[in-house]
């Protein structure tokens, strides 16, 4: 009897400490990475069931999943921000019809945004917004997909509502952000603003700032329209910094796409000018 209970502690020692072998080996082999397995981004899309087929327009990017210096359309940001763009494209194309504002020039200012937004928020990015393919939302002190403030939205809204202002975008467009009777304007602006589900009035907001600039330009006698550089760069430093005048200068916040560093209204541009997402046109 004793000795077939000795057998039977033998047994379970000796399980135990092949089950204590087999943890410390996997411990160590995820600590050095033994175990690592390199996974392209058409792999980690499949988990979520996103289609990853490349359009037979679109050149391969062939730095998507290292960390050699590249183009900021050849970033995984950028096929983030990309596929968002496209499942936008119906309500950016209604804002362009419904305020006048190049579908395109909207597009331009959200670019830079989301680049910024999701090279400084890479953990996210990665697990969520990168598979998904959809633009972030933000929620705190720039709202929503192109990053507005709420004193921006405010000064958007008092510009379309004053006639004498420089930069009164034109009779209607106060209609299209009109609030509806006994709620809190504040709730209901941040709400807009933050909408993950519905951006049309991150886009309208974004649209009219837009043409609140462009008007202010035109009184001055320059048309900036078709200048996406001067646009996308005042969207960034906000209506204190429009100065219209024949020389603007294309800058704003630095923001590293692909190793490289680009001023805001650089990458926006350079997006307005690219063969990329033909139709979002201008």
């Amino acid at each position: 009897m004793n000795r077939f209970l000795r057998v039977i502690f033998q047994i379970f020692v000796g399980i135990f400490a092949v089950i204590g072998l087999a943890f410390t080996v996997v411990f160590f082999g995820m600590r050095y990475g033994i175990f690592n397995v390199r996974g392209s981004i058409a792999q980690r899309n499949s988990f979520f069931n996103t289609p990853t087929t490349t359009p037979k327009n679109v050149v391969v990017a062939p730095c998507l999943d290292t960390q050699l210096t590249c183009q900021w359309n050849q970033t995984p940001e950028w096929q983030a921000i990309q596929g968002g763009l496209e499942k936008d494209s119906m309500v950016i194309n209604r804002v362009s019809a419904e305020t006048g504002v190049s579908a395109r020039m909207i597009a331009s200012v959200v670019v830079p945004e989301q680049t910024r937004f999701f090279t400084a928020n890479r953990e996210i990015f990665k697990s969520y917004f990168e598979p998904l393919k959809i633009l972030g939302s933000m929620t705190q002190f720039s709202l929503g997909i192109s990053g507005i403030k709420e004193p921006t939205a405010k000064d958007i809204e008092l510009y379309a509502t004053t006639e004498t202002a420089d930069a009164y975008p034109g009779n209607g467009m106060s209609a299209l952000f009109a609030y509806p009777d006994g709620q809190d304007h504040d709730t209901v602006l941040y709400n807009r603003l933050t909408d993950a589900k519905d951006h049309y009035y991150q886009y309208l907001y974004t649209a009219l700032f837009i043409k609140e600039i462009e008007a202010q330009w035109q009184k001055s006698g320059f048309d900036i329209t078709k200048d996406p550089g001067t646009i996308v760069t005042l969207f960034n430093l906000g209506f204190n910094a429009s100065h219209p005048n024949a020389q603007p200068k294309v800058g704003g916040a630095n923001i590293v796409s692909g190793g490289t560093t680009y001023v805001y209204g650089e990458l926006g541009a350079l997006f307005y000018n690219s063969t990329e997402l033909p139709d979002i046109k201008p």
